[in-house]
Protein backbone atom coordinates (compact mmCIF):
# COMPACT_ATOMS: atom_id res chain seq x y z
CA UNK A 1 0.00 0.00 0.00
CA UNK A 2 1.36 3.61 -0.74
CA UNK A 3 -0.22 6.76 0.56
CA UNK A 4 0.21 10.24 -1.65
CA UNK A 5 2.79 12.55 0.62
CA UNK A 6 0.22 15.39 1.02
CA UNK A 7 -2.08 13.14 2.81
CA UNK A 8 -0.43 11.46 4.47
CA UNK A 9 1.71 15.04 6.36
CA UNK A 10 -1.76 16.01 6.45
CA UNK A 11 -3.27 12.70 8.38
CA UNK A 12 -0.28 12.92 10.63
CA UNK A 13 -0.94 16.13 11.86
CA UNK A 14 2.30 17.81 10.32
CA UNK A 15 0.38 20.09 8.45
CA UNK A 16 -3.04 21.93 9.49
CA UNK A 17 -4.96 21.24 5.86
CA UNK A 18 -4.02 18.70 2.88
CA UNK A 19 -3.75 22.19 0.87
CA UNK A 20 -0.99 23.39 3.38
CA UNK A 21 0.93 20.25 3.13
CA UNK A 22 0.52 20.08 -1.31
CA UNK A 23 1.71 23.73 -1.07
CA UNK A 24 4.74 23.02 1.02
CA UNK A 25 5.36 20.11 -1.55
CA UNK A 26 5.33 22.30 -4.54
CA UNK A 27 7.40 24.84 -2.92
CA UNK A 28 9.90 22.40 -2.52
CA UNK A 29 10.00 22.51 1.25
CA UNK A 30 9.39 18.42 1.59
CA UNK A 31 11.98 15.53 1.18
CA UNK A 32 11.17 11.91 1.07
CA UNK A 33 14.76 9.96 0.99
CA UNK A 34 16.78 12.54 0.10
CA UNK A 35 14.49 13.75 -2.73
CA UNK A 36 12.57 16.77 -3.08
CA UNK A 37 8.81 15.44 -3.48
CA UNK A 38 5.78 16.86 -5.08
CA UNK A 39 2.43 16.56 -4.06
CA UNK A 40 1.52 13.07 -5.55
CA UNK A 41 5.00 11.16 -4.34
CA UNK A 42 4.30 8.03 -2.90
CA UNK A 43 5.09 7.06 0.28
CA UNK A 44 5.69 3.20 2.05
CA UNK A 45 6.71 2.50 5.65
CA UNK A 46 10.25 2.82 6.49
CA UNK A 47 10.61 6.29 4.80
CA UNK A 48 12.34 9.18 5.79
CA UNK A 49 10.30 12.66 5.45
CA UNK A 50 11.70 15.97 6.03
CA UNK A 51 9.91 19.17 6.05
CA UNK A 52 11.03 22.63 6.92
CA UNK A 53 9.10 24.91 8.33
CA UNK A 54 10.52 28.17 9.39
CA UNK A 55 14.31 27.81 10.25
CA UNK A 56 14.01 24.09 11.44
CA UNK A 57 13.90 20.94 9.33
CA UNK A 58 11.68 18.46 10.85
CA UNK A 59 12.72 14.40 10.08
CA UNK A 60 10.05 11.74 10.27
CA UNK A 61 9.95 7.88 9.87
CA UNK A 62 7.20 6.88 8.33
CA UNK A 63 6.14 3.53 10.58
CA UNK A 64 2.27 2.77 9.44
CA UNK A 65 0.34 4.44 6.81
CA UNK A 66 -2.29 5.76 7.07
CA UNK A 67 -4.65 8.43 4.39
CA UNK A 68 -7.48 9.59 6.64
CA UNK A 69 -6.93 12.27 9.56
CA UNK A 70 -5.85 10.86 12.61
CA UNK A 71 -6.39 12.03 16.34
CA UNK A 72 -3.48 13.75 18.03
CA UNK A 73 -3.10 10.60 20.45
CA UNK A 74 -2.87 7.87 17.51
CA UNK A 75 -0.19 10.32 15.75
CA UNK A 76 3.16 8.14 17.67
CA UNK A 77 2.26 4.86 16.45
CA UNK A 78 2.15 5.83 12.50
CA UNK A 79 5.20 8.68 12.44
CA UNK A 80 8.14 8.63 14.74
CA UNK A 81 10.00 12.23 14.99
CA UNK A 82 13.17 11.87 14.67
CA UNK A 83 14.61 15.17 14.01
CA UNK A 84 18.01 16.19 15.65
CA UNK A 85 18.00 17.97 18.71
CA UNK A 86 20.38 20.76 17.00
CA UNK A 87 17.16 21.49 14.49
CA UNK A 88 15.06 21.90 17.91
CA UNK A 89 17.48 23.87 19.15
CA UNK A 90 16.88 26.78 16.70
CA UNK A 91 12.98 26.92 18.38
CA UNK A 92 14.79 28.67 21.60
CA UNK A 93 16.32 31.62 19.61
CA UNK A 94 16.46 34.71 22.24
CA UNK A 95 13.54 36.92 20.81
CA UNK A 96 15.59 39.69 21.94
CA UNK A 97 18.28 39.79 18.96
CA UNK A 98 14.99 41.26 17.12
CA UNK A 99 14.91 44.73 18.66
CA UNK A 100 17.32 47.39 17.99
CA UNK A 101 18.37 49.05 21.78
CA UNK A 102 17.89 53.03 21.25
CA UNK A 103 19.28 55.11 22.97
CA UNK A 104 17.06 57.31 25.05
CA UNK A 105 16.80 60.56 23.57
CA UNK A 106 17.35 59.92 20.09
CA UNK A 107 14.55 59.02 17.63
CA UNK A 108 10.90 59.74 18.45
CA UNK A 109 9.76 60.31 21.84
CA UNK A 110 8.50 57.34 23.40
CA UNK A 111 5.15 57.64 25.06
CA UNK A 112 5.55 58.61 28.08
CA UNK A 113 8.42 61.48 26.98
CA UNK A 114 5.61 62.78 24.99
CA UNK A 115 3.43 63.03 27.79
CA UNK A 116 5.98 65.20 29.54
CA UNK A 117 6.48 67.22 26.91
CA UNK A 118 2.93 67.91 26.35
CA UNK A 119 2.57 68.65 30.15
CA UNK A 120 5.34 71.06 29.71
CA UNK A 121 3.93 72.88 27.05
CA UNK A 122 0.94 73.13 28.76
CA UNK A 123 2.70 74.84 32.09
CA UNK A 124 4.32 77.40 29.60
CA UNK A 125 1.14 78.22 27.85
CA UNK A 126 -0.78 79.11 31.55
CA UNK A 127 2.07 81.03 32.50
CA UNK A 128 1.68 83.38 29.66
Amino acid sequence: MEVRIDKWLWAVRVYKSRSDAAEACRTNRVWVNGVTAKPSREVRTGDLVAVRKMAVTYSYRVLELVSGRLPAKDVPRHVEDITPQEELAKLNVPRESVFIHRERGTGRPTKKERREIEQLMDDISERE
